[in-house]
């Protein structure tokens, strides 16, 4: 089932600033297996605004959500050929871009790479460019991935205990993962522990017959 578009209303807060901004629209993927709260995806291709920070798994987040938040709030130089199917209004400083979900996180050596994803509307070509140059801009190909789904707390210790599920998992399957691990926020801070969605997904190398199949 492609989710593209789900009426997900996510709230995302900038810890030191109380600012809230409100996300319709989720990464696209179809879904090709169902294991429980395990789960083979197709991911379209999409353009995500990363930066790059030092910290552990949750003075990362913290320390990245700011200059991306400034962002798509309209820290970008505003360029005419921004769609205007797309949810973006004006503002001063550049053009605001919709939020989206959910708010990745992965390791890249000592540090750790946090970003958003931007709405499918836009392409390379069509966002404005960071006024921030710690804020870069990457598009992702198309590709296939495997994910655990949980609820609860953002703690290093329930990231490593549910990756290492989703390791487990991988390995019965005997599939082959590629690329680090990534972790995803779908909800804000205020959102109930209990009540929140995370997730933790990694690409994984198709299968002979899935090849085949193409």
């Amino acid at each position: 089932m492609n989710r593209k578009l789900r009426g997900l209303l996510l709230s995302a807060v900038v810890l030191t600033g109380g600012v809230v901004v409100m996300a319709t629209e989720e990464a696209a993927y179809k879904e090709i297996e169902k294991d429980g709260k395990f789960a083979v995806r197709d991911y379209e291709a999409h353009v995500l605004a990363e930066t790059e920070v030092k910290g552990n798994l949750k003075e990362a987040g913290n320390k990245a959500f700011r200059p991306l938040f400034r962002y798509i709030s309209g820290h970008n130089e505003s360029s005419g050929k921004i769609a205007m199917t797309a949810p973006v209004s004006q503002s001063p400083s550049g053009k605001k871009i919709a939020m989206t979900a959910p708010v990745g996180q992965q390791r890249r050596g000592d540090k750790w790479v946090v970003s958003f994803m931007m709405p499918a509307s836009y392409t390379l070509d069509t966002l404005p460019k960071p006024k921030d140059a710690a804020v870069k801009l990457r598009e992702v190909p198309a590709r296939r991935m495997v994910a655990v789904r949980y609820s609860g707390r953002w703690s290093a210790d329930r990231f490593e205990q549910h990756k290492k599920e989703l390791e487990n998992w991988v390995k019965a399957q005997g599939l082959v993962t590629k690329g680090d691990w990534v972790w995803a926020r779908y909800n804000s801070p205020m959102t109930p522990w209990f009540m929140r969605r995370n997730e933790i997904l990694v690409e994984i190398e198709p299968k002979p017959q899935d090849e085949t199949k193409n």
